[in-house]
């Protein structure tokens, strides 16, 4: 997510930090090279445009030419720019007081609207609420099947019929139901085709007025760039909308919509999917992707991730087994379980500050799976104590686990080399934990 522009971002801007003094050709110097990365990573040429006249009207004035760290001060305008330009805040779908609250979701086909629909309302089973999910899809009878598998996957009730053949009609039912059984959050998935038509602008709206939504979300695929930005713009004009949700944020490079689809639609992210897992579904927050964007990275959000992950009676129970130096292979494999659970190692990584830095850095979940395979051919005695690894058994193992004794050797290493770093940190008084990481 925002690879490129972040590596093109900081090259300019570590040129502004060397200098002393900035000079007002300095500044226009590397706006223009910002104005180029922006157009570069699909973002509109207007959005472009408007946000470098912007950042110029403050990154020129005598406060920030003539300050000691000008090139700081340009970096931090940019900064709070990028943040106003994508709405400043964290907005929420907002619920009815009567509830059940009616959110219908709406774009084109392949945007991911049936994954997010389930995404969405696991984010809301989390919160306490009742939600319900609706089958509206119509046109393709597999979306129907995959709502149902979702649905069962993370315990929430799918409304759907095979029957009937009008989406309005069905939506309205599924009011009813969600009525009686005390539901108290509708998400409506409704249909999409592969481009906009007249007819499916028709069915949206008759949902619309059957079942009026508390919210209509329009789901846009991120790696659609500049295209993502028109459709938003045009389902807000012909049936209304209220936010977006961005999908695929995992496997867009550039980041164009992101940062464009605010300033051209006038509506709201919401939330941004970034990972094909349920609950990789996170709310959006302007003023963490302005800093994901420039390199600063995102602590804030890799806490909460985290916190959502370990539990601190877990964590205490961990921290009792290092002061007592009883961490064996099981308690690495429970803990890299966890840390898979929490997204794709390079999205983890983006939230550190300077973890982008790190040259030679080789993020591969595949290494990951590779560890827990050795661990799992491991006996039980061998996880215990690892000084029963022989060269024999360390055959066997990276025979068990499809890897080879070479890759054994390395786990073991790495494992080794793990318990005493926690040993060097054991002091008088234990090892205190942070209250968010497993070690």
């Amino acid at each position: 997510m925002f690879d490129s522009l972040t590596e093109k971002l900081e090259s300019i801007f570590r040129k502004l930090k060397g200098r002393g003094l900035l000079k007002e050709e300095d500044v226009d110097a590397a706006l223009k090279e910002v104005r180029l990365a922006l157009l570069e990573a699909d973002v509109n040429f207007k959005v472009v445009k408007d946000f470098i006249l912007k950042v110029k009207e403050k990154a020129v004035g005598k406060e920030v030419l003539e300050s000691l760290t000008p090139g700081q001060q340009v970096i931090k305008i940019v900064n709070e720019e990028l943040c106003a330009l994508m709405g400043g805040i964290n907005t929420r779908i907002q619920l009815s007081p009567n509830p059940p609250t009616v959110i219908m979701l709406v774009g084109l086909h392949g945007s991911g609207k049936t994954t997010t629909s389930a995404k969405l309302a696991s984010f809301f089973k989390k919160e306490g609420r009742r939600p319900m999910l609706v089958a509206a899809d119509l046109q393709r009878p597999a979306a129907i099947d995959q709502l149902i598998t979702l649905g069962s996957q993370i315990g929430i009730p799918v409304f759907h019929s095979r029957d009937i053949k009008d989406p309005a009609a069905l939506c309205k039912e599924s009011f009813n139901k969600a009525l009686v059984d005390a539901r108290d959050v509708l998400i409506i998935d409704t249909a999409g085709r592969l481009h906009i038509d007249d007819s499916l602008m028709a069915e949206l709206r008759r949902i619309r007025d059957a079942v009026p939504p508390m919210e209509t979300i329009f789901v846009a695929d991120a790696m659609t760039g500049q295209d993502a930005v028109n459709i938003a713009k045009n389902f807000n004009e012909q049936i209304g909308v209220d936010g977006i949700i961005l999908t695929k944020m995992d496997g867009d490079a550039r980041g164009g919509a992101a940062i464009s689809i605010r300033a051209i639609t006038g509506k709201p992210i919401k939330f941004m999917g970034s990972g094909e897992k349920i609950d990789m579904l996170e709310p959006f927050y302007p003023d963490r992707i302005a800093s994901r964007i420039l390199g600063m990275g995102d602590m804030l959000s890799f806490i909460e991730q985290a916190q959502k992950t370990f539990e601190r009676k877990e964590a205490e129970k961990l921290q009792e087994k290092i002061s007592s130096e009883s961490f064996t292979f099981d308690d690495l494999k429970e803990q890299l379980k966890k840390i898979r659970s929490m997204g794709p190692l390079e999205n983890i990584l983006n939230m550190i500050p300077g973890a982008n830095k790190m040259k030679g850095l080789a993020v591969d979940d595949r290494e990951l799976v590779k560890v827990d395979a050795v661990i799992n051919s491991m006996t039980s005695a061998e996880r215990r104590n690892h000084n029963l690894l022989n060269g024999s058994r360390r055959k066997r193992i990276a025979l068990g686990s499809g890897t080879t004794a070479a890759d054994v050797n390395k786990v073991v290493k790495q494992y080794v080399e793990m318990k005493k770093m926690m040993k060097m940190f054991k002091g008088g008084k234990g090892f205190k934990l942070p209250k968010f990481l497993p070690f």
